[in-house]
């Protein structure tokens, strides 16, 4: 039974097995992620916080590029699809963060949301074939080869730097504030 917080997130189960524990704090973390940009039009995904460059919208972009490049790109060495496979990446290593200003808040929200799905569904068929240690099909240059636990690990971790980052910039959007 899954229990939702106030803001209508998933809570991560109390005790369960290591994939349950893996899945459900990610699952957490997109969720954090989808209530910091609730509500925002294209003024407010596109604001910044201080000194940085980054907004909510780049970060929703970046977010839907990292869910795809990890687990298509470097678990199944698949392509990622559009609009990833046409980007000239040596032009502007950034062009997730950057080309999201152009974007519509819908269409944003739909790349990340489908990539969310699709990252969901190569981690169900990785979890079928080799569980947590299955090993991605493509690894580093320097050889090593990171499995699908490091991976949803990794996820955990680059969500939760990125809603911290969300926190501060929603507060700097309307004051907003919350977890």
């Amino acid at each position: 039974m899954t229990i939702f917080d106030a803001q209508g997130r998933p809570e991560p189960p109390v005790s369960g097995d290591e994939t349950a524990m893996l899945l459900g704090f990610l699952d957490f973390h997109r969720a954090t992620l989808a209530w910091k940009v609730d509500g925002l039009g294209a003024d407010g995904l596109d604001r910044t916080a201080a000194a940085s460059a980054m907004t909510l919208g780049g970060m929703l972009k970046h977010l839907a590029y990292v869910e795809l490049s990890w687990f298509a790109g470097f678990l199944f060495d698949r392509p990622l699809g559009e609009p990833w496979d046409s980007v000239d990446w040596g032009a502007d290593y950034d062009w997730d963060w950057h080309s999201a200003a152009d974007d519509a808040p819908e269409a944003l929200l739909a790349l990340w949301r489908g990539s969310v799905d699709r990252a969901r569904a190569l981690t169900d068929e990785a979890l079928a074939d080799g569980g947590l240690d299955r090993l991605a099909d493509r690894g580093w240059q320097d050889g090593r080869t990171p499995s699908l636990r490091w991976i949803l690990v990794h996820m955990i971790e680059e969500y939760a730097r990125h809603n911290g980052h969300a926190d501060l910039i929603r507060e700097a959007i309307d004051g907003a504030t919350g977890e």
